[in-house]
């Protein structure tokens, strides 16, 4: 009998995903998965296909072989339960339409009355911590503002899944670091599933409850490291753990030897 219930299915998971521009392949036969509100960070040497991945995942270009599953469902176009924050808020946001309007944008599909929408706009607002900003134009705020404005945009939108591309790479470090624990904030208050890509190591261990190390050209899978540092992190406690400082250095070892072994073998 089969006793297998929706809890027990991937939110997210990737089967055998392999993607070729011509000649040249980028991903081989790629596995991973992530369940229900967990935190997923994808890490791996520059030129690895990190991005090629999430726009794989998120549908935004088709996978040369290999499957994409939401909820166990093979997903053919992008699905709705799957939102994407980008790393250049600049080109994310429209600079000519106020915050409000950018983050009420992609709501245009579900045809929501006015007061739905404003609604909406006005709790992602709140979600990121920028209640009462809405009227603003992105070129009124500061860079870590215009980045929770894109992120609010993705909330407003209800996602079950996060997929974020270096979301912090072009903030300044007190900025990112407020970031991370916005986001992990965001996945334990929603329950939200969030896969995010960095080249930050650090980054990567503190944010995640797993981490993905990929190696290669094209790329795989190296190793899925699950990170036990518990629910309660700060930038501080959490950063100055053994624990913590242990499993940074056996990614950034891994990562290393993957950089020596792709130079080598170009």
């Amino acid at each position: 009998m089969n006793t297998t219930t929706a809890t027990d299915v991937p939110q997210l998971e990737a089967i055998g995903l392999g993607k070729s521009y011509g000649d040249k392949e980028v991903l081989r036969d790629l596995a991973f998965k992530a369940d229900r509100g967990e935190f997923v960070c994808i890490v791996g040497p520059s030129g690895t296909g990190k991005t090629t991945l999430l726009r794989c995942l998120a549908r935004l270009i088709e996978p040369t072989s290999g499957e994409v599953r939401v909820d166990g469902r093979v997903v053919t176009e992008p699905p709705a339960e799957v939102s994407v924050v980008f790393q250049d808020y600049s080109r994310s946001l429209m600079p000519w339409m106020r915050v409000d309007a950018n983050i009420a944008l992609p709501l245009r599909r579900y045809r929501l009355d006015r007061a739905e929408r404003d609604a909406r706009v006005a709790e992602a607002l709140e979600q990121v911590g920028l209640a009462g900003n809405g009227r603003l134009y992105p070129w009124e705020m500061s860079g870590g503002m215009q980045q929770r404005a894109a992120i609010a945009r993705s909330l407003a939108y209800r996602p079950e899944v996060l997929i974020m591309d270096e979301p912090f790479a072009s903030v300044d470090a007190q900025t990112r670091a407020d970031l991370e624990d916005l986001m992990l904030s965001i996945r334990d208050r929603l329950g939200v599933t969030i896969v995010l890509v960095t080249h930050d190591i650090d980054e990567a261990v503190y944010l995640a409850d797993q981490v993905v190390v990929l190696f290669g050209r094209p790329a795989s899978v190296a190793a899925t490291i699950p990170v036990p540092l518990g629910p309660d992190r700060d930038q501080l406690t959490t950063k100055a753990r053994p624990d913590y400082l242990e499993l940074r250095e056996r990614i950034h070892k891994m990562i290393m030897r993957a950089s020596a072994g792709s130079t080598a073998a170009n």
